[in-house]
């Protein structure tokens, strides 16, 4: 079989580093809020060229952290409303209802997956305090449109950078997480830069911002024992800290090998049942997923199955058609509803061999 993503031979490649790493942080004997927290937030800063960067404990409470910090700065209340895409992962939807802000769903780009920024001001209300930007599958949004709309209207830009750690926006010339008000980060596992466990991270340049983010998540203290917020507990642990500043080192690389993959892909498949996904430039896309569209998913991943390769569907339900939404089970978002019964991604990473990969191709190719 070949594997969607093999997990154990990603990490296998740093295993030295990552156990002493380990053994580091176990015999400093502080396990919260160390040194590799600190340094890990410094580099990752670094990275994305913002001021600040801030570690959570996922891209979830990243986000959540985001809108949470600009209700008590003032800038949002309960009701307010946010513009996010229909086509996305639950999380970037979850952390504004939670929030008790009001998500406004917005069709997405058939040819990209991301937000169509001409479907947004269409859906600027009074009401309206922020756009959250997804940069989906590993692409970036094409940021300057929707910075002018922001600037035009008033809003705050949060990007969610769950899936698009390094992704570079040509429109502005800057990468993710440093081009809007704030960016939220996952280090999942199976994310291009994944720990070994859960973890997430804020960036920002706004030091107030930061400041009240970095208290939130730390039971809404600034200094011990004194509590301004009545916070949540959401931090990046020492040992995931850790191995996460190891594997910074190498993301340049790891995204290097998926856009070699991707190239690879999209050179050489050429079944007519199948639609390739279109990247804007090279270096606008670091390749998380690769999602191909087809009328023919169910039976095309069954076939793929039967010559011994993995596929994974994301996402097969849209978060308007979730029963945790139920309230808005009835809304017809078409474009959103056709890309999850139409998507597939392929199998993508750092360490598939190039054997592997010719291989899935000829196989795709010969599918009808």
């Amino acid at each position: 079989m070949i594997p969607f993503l093999n997990l154990k031979n990603i990490n296998i490649q740093y295993k030295k580093e990552i156990l002493a790493a380990c053994e580091r942080v176990i015999e400093s004997g502080w396990y919260i809020q160390g040194s590799e927290c600190k340094a890990f937030e410094t580099e990752f800063a670094a990275y994305c060229n913002t001021e600040y960067s801030i570690g959570v404990a996922n891209g979830l409470d990243a986000l959540t952290l985001i809108l949470r910090a600009y209700k008590e700065l003032g800038l949002m209340t309960d009701g307010d409303e946010v513009i996010v895409p229909a086509n996305t992962y639950i999380a970037s939807i979850l952390a504004i209802s939670e929030n008790n802000l009001v998500p406004i769903l917005i069709e997405p780009d058939i040819s990209t997956f991301n937000i169509d920024i001409q479907k947004i001001e269409q859906s600027i209300t009074s009401k309206t305090k922020a756009i959250m930007v997804v940069h989906l599958y590993g692409q970036a949004v094409e940021m300057k449109k929707v910075l002018e709309l922001a600037n035009k209207y008033d809003l705050k830009v949060v990007e969610d950078c769950a899936q698009a750690h390094g992704a570079y926006d040509a429109s502005t010339k800057k990468i993710v997480g440093s081009i809007g008000d704030a960016g939220g980060f996952s280090f999942y596992p199976g994310k291009n830069l994944g720990a070994l466990g859960d973890g997430g991270a804020v960036t920002t340049n706004d030091a107030k911002l930061a400041e009240t983010i970095r208290a939130l998540g730390n039971y809404g203290s600034h200094q011990k024992y004194k509590n301004l917020y009545k916070g949540i507990n959401s931090r990046l642990d020492e040992l995931q800290a850790a191995m996460l500043r190891i594997k910074l080192q190498y993301l340049d690389r790891e995204i290097e090998s998926r856009r070699n993959i991707a190239n690879y892909y999209l050179e050489n498949i050429y079944n007519k049942n199948i639609t390739l996904p279109k990247s804007k430039d090279e270096l606008s896309h670091v390749w998380h997923l690769f999602v191909i569209q087809t009328n023919k998913r169910d039976k095309l991943q069954q076939y793929l199955s039967e010559n011994a390769i993995q596929t994974l569907i994301h996402y097969p339900l849209p978060p308007h058609k979730q029963e945790a939404y139920k309230e808005w089970n009835h809304l017809s978002f078409p474009i959103s509803e056709k890309i999850h019964e139409e998507v597939l991604s392929l199998p993508i990473s750092g360490v598939q061999s190039m054997e592997d990969t010719t291989e899935i191709v000829k196989i795709i190719n010969d599918f009808s």
